[in-house]
């Protein structure tokens, strides 16, 4: 009887000295769409739980809010644009990104596809909606630059980004700028109808994009638990490449009203190309390279309004010390 009732208390004690789950709040850079779907599948998975994390995902409302937030400390984690970050810290945000997931750039001019504009060449005679001042039109010249396009082989009509995918699904625009799993999506589910990308990165003009973001505190402060967060988000990635559909189900199972389940699906796996370089396709997913990010740095400072005094260090922008191997 003694032996059970120490062994009961026992029981108790090693409960109560149980350690809790660390609280992380993941804010994405954006709505909830196809892109988003590893998270939600590895915390569906337990991936998350099974590091000692309770995570909670929180929308954003676009990239520049997300970095505000992370660096304000509102949210531990963030999910956003890195060039947005670099944009940031190199005004003084203590921010870094501690993974980069997409390193070949969504950014793309694209229409519907029975349209039959599958090159630069035939942009020309075309009408395409910009967005002044967004990161597309800023780099959008460069891409001219790169394939011989001149402004005046196209007309350009502009509006915010309503007005640019409105002016695309009716008639208004042959072409927008916009992201190739992202506004190519939002088409389709209005019209139904096919788009096809032609993706900047295609034609040398790449630049990476969303990556994990966290500050300079929490990496001096609590490395362990970046540690954990990205080696659950690592298995969560891997995971959700091998299954799509599973994890986009993932996606609608804690958020019905994210999208359509077909086009949910083909926006993440339009996305999943974007994972990797030709210099990354044998690493693990977040393993960014320093020529990538240094090239990517270089392309803000000419085109994205960095100061020049970034380039010398870009390895303060970013590192992969946190990524299991």
């Amino acid at each position: 009887m003694i032996r059970t009732l120490l062994a009961a208390l026992a029981l108790v004690l090693a409960a109560g000295t149980a350690q809790a789950a660390d609280k992380v709040v993941l804010m994405l850079n954006w709505y909830v769409y196809g892109e988003h779907a590893p998270f939600f599948y590895g915390k569906a998975r337990g991936f998350y739980a099974d590091q000692g994390i309770d995570l909670e995902i929180q929308e954003g409302r676009g990239s520049a809010m997300t970095a505000q937030a992370v660096a304000a400390g509102t949210v531990g984690f963030g999910y956003f644009d890195v060039p947005t970050m670099i944009k940031a810290a190199a005004k003084g945000a203590p921010l870094v990104s501690v993974g980069v997931l997409l390193q070949k750039s969504p950014m793309s001019v694209m229409g519907f596809t029975d349209k039959n504009i599958r090159t630069p060449d035939d942009i020309k005679g075309k009408t395409v909606a910009t967005t002044p001042g967004d990161s597309l039109s800023q780099i959008w010249p460069f891409f001219l630059q790169k394939t011989g396009l001149q402004e005046s082989d196209f007309k350009t009509v502009s509006g915010d980004a309503q007005t640019k995918l409105n002016a695309v699904i009716n008639g208004q625009a042959d072409l927008l700028l916009g992201y190739s799993m992202d506004q190519s999506m939002k088409i389709k589910d209005a019209t139904g109808k096919d788009v096809t990308p032609i993706l900047f990165a295609d034609y040398g003009v790449n630049m990476v994009s969303s990556g994990i973001v966290v500050t300079k505190d929490l990496v001096a402060e609590n490395p362990d638990l970046i540690r954990r967060f990205m080696a659950a988000t690592t298995q969560s990635v891997e995971a959700a490449e091998k299954a799509p559909a599973e994890a986009t189900a993932a996606v609608l199972e804690a958020l019905p009203k994210a999208g359509k389940p077909a086009t949910l699906q083909e926006g993440f796996e339009r996305t999943i190309p974007l994972y990797r370089t030709d210099e990354t396709k044998a690493e693990r997913p977040f393993h960014v390279t320093d020529a990538n990010m240094a090239a990517s740095v270089a392309l803000l400072i000419q085109y994205g309004g960095v100061a020049a005094d970034a380039a010398p260090d870009p390895k303060a922008f970013y590192t992969n010390d946190f990524l299991p191997k």
